[in-house]
């Protein structure tokens, strides 16, 4: 009587069971995905089509992951030292040596979860209430200046509120810009082509807003503005002549404004010899230098600045860069300088595989916005610029800037993940405007962007232009 090999059949048959049943399960899977698209009219999806896909999630997710450890690590960078910047001074003035260090954290940890909020949809969020948010934070700004209203620290008139719980519109005002600007391009791209068209929305809105941003006085926030618009029209693409005349203006208004107002004058003559004026209005950017140069190349090791405790003003804010370098020195600083580096490299990578123009310009703006405003810093503290206050983004104290750079890093996340939102592009029918605006082939030629997702560049936004001209009416296609 034969005999079975019973023992080898059941060793084999939990493995044999397993293969079945995972070849039965992406047979259905497969089997329901070419009913689904078959009675959607579609064509069946190949291997080849699913895997660029699978290429830009992963990749849009590594993106992601590399801003966010970024960003983690300058909150690590401020947690440390916002300790170590103002734990010996609330000491020293009978307080406790661990209140700011209570401030920064629970501010930040605010500031995650919006930045958690915003990185899932922040885009499709806030796009209906771009003019409104603009609307109040130039509302607010203003605002600072009413009496019993605005809150003066240092002579400067930035803030609302009372007591501790302070806010400063216009670090709001920045992001909201950034917002308009993106969507008014992506709506209406040939306006790059003409001065006079694009003066009217945009070049007037932000011009306002710098100038109430500088009557409080605030330069550093108004540059920073100004830088971040420019970058966000350059990636738009406007032509180099346009871009050149508004900076020409700009620059003109600055040098009138800086030799009318007597704060702006002292602060350009101390930055051009500040040791001359270190007992005045050089005395800041020459402590500073003073506690960079202490520290060396290794710094003089986390928590033993002298100058943070008796000269340095504002240490844990505008000079918090100064304690870094005394601290922890020039390898420190380049620590932290590598960090936005990295910020800036995957902001651009994020714009330029962004779905949209739109996606693309609030990629763009939000990484300009950042960025500018730490070399700004930099370069204050450093001595290469003038003394402006603006606070280095996520390492200085401040609850505002803190959770607004944290809300824009979310946004520039949400593009990163592939997060957009349906903006269409409002064509020139104007026979006028298109006559002046496309007989020039160096202005067409300079307008050219690049081809996000359907979006129109400037040129392709006029679907009766060829080349810049219109056809005479009346006239007839050659051939059939």
């Amino acid at each position: 009587m034969p005999t079975t090999p019973a023992g080898p059949a059941r060793s084999a048959s939990p493995r044999a069971g397993r293969g079945r049943a995972a070849g039965s399960a992406g047979a259905a899977a497969a089997t329901r995905e070419r009913v689904t698209r078959g009675q959607a009219g579609e064509a069946p999806r190949s291997q080849g089509e699913r895997a660029p896909r699978r290429a830009a999630r992963s990749s849009a997710t590594l993106e992601q992951r590399v801003l966010l450890t970024a960003t983690l690590c300058l909150l690590a960078f401020g947690v440390v030292m916002v300790y170590s910047a103002t734990s010996a001074t609330t000491v020293l003035q009978g307080g406790s040596g661990s209140s700011e260090l209570i401030k920064f954290a629970v501010f930040s940890a605010l500031g995650l979860v919006v930045m958690r909020v915003l990185a899932k949809d922040g885009i499709a969020r806030v796009q209906g209430i771009v003019a409104p948010l603009l609307a109040v934070s130039l509302v607010l700004v203003f605002a600072v200046h009413i009496p019993g209203l605005g809150v003066s620290v240092n002579g400067a008139r930035r803030w609302l509120g009372r007591g501790s719980l302070v806010f400063q519109p216009s670090e709001l005002l920045k992001v909201a810009l950034v917002l308009y600007t993106a969507t008014l391009i992506a709506r209406r791209p040939r306006q790059l082509l003409d001065l006079r068209d694009l003066a009217k929305p945009l070049l007037l809105v932000s011009g306002a807003a710098c100038g109430l941003v500088a009557t409080q006085p605030d330069i550093g926030t108004a540059m920073v503005i100004a830088f971040t618009i420019a970058a966000m029209l350059i990636a738009a693409g406007i032509p180099m002549r346009n871009l050149g005349i508004i900076v020409g203006c700009v620059l003109a208004v600055v040098v009138v404004y800086a030799i009318a107002q007597p704060y702006a004058r002292e602060r350009l003559t101390s930055f051009l010899n500040p040791w001359a004026h270190a007992s005045g209005s050089g005395f800041q950017a020459v402590q500073g230098q003073i506690a960079i140069g202490s520290g060396g190349l290794f710094g003089v090791g986390p928590g033993r600045s002298v100058q943070k405790i008796f000269y340095l003003p504002e240490a844990s804010s505008d000079f918090i860069l100064a304690v870094i370098g005394e601290e922890l020195g020039v390898v420190g600083i380049c620590a932290l300088l590598s960090l936005y580096g990295v910020i800036a490299y995957a902001g651009l990578r994020v714009a330029r595989k962004a779905r949209s123009l739109h996606s693309a310009l609030i990629a763009v703006g939000m990484t300009s916005l950042i960025v500018s405003e730490a070399l700004l810093n930099v370069f204050s503290v450093l001595g290469l610029a003038p003394l402006t206050g603006v606070p280095l983004p996520f390492v200085s104290a401040g609850a505002s800037n803190l959770i607004v750079m944290l809300a824009a890093m979310g946004l520039l996340m949400n593009v990163a993940g592939g997060g957009s939102a349906h903006i269409r592009a409002v064509p020139d029918r104007s026979p006028r405007r298109a006559q002046r605006r496309g007989t020039s082939e160096g202005d067409v030629r300079g307008a050219k962007t690049a081809r996000w997702g359907n979006e129109p560049s400037p040129r392709q936004a006029d679907p009766d232009s060829r080349g810049g001209h219109r056809r005479p009416r009346g006239a007839r296609p050659r051939g059939r």
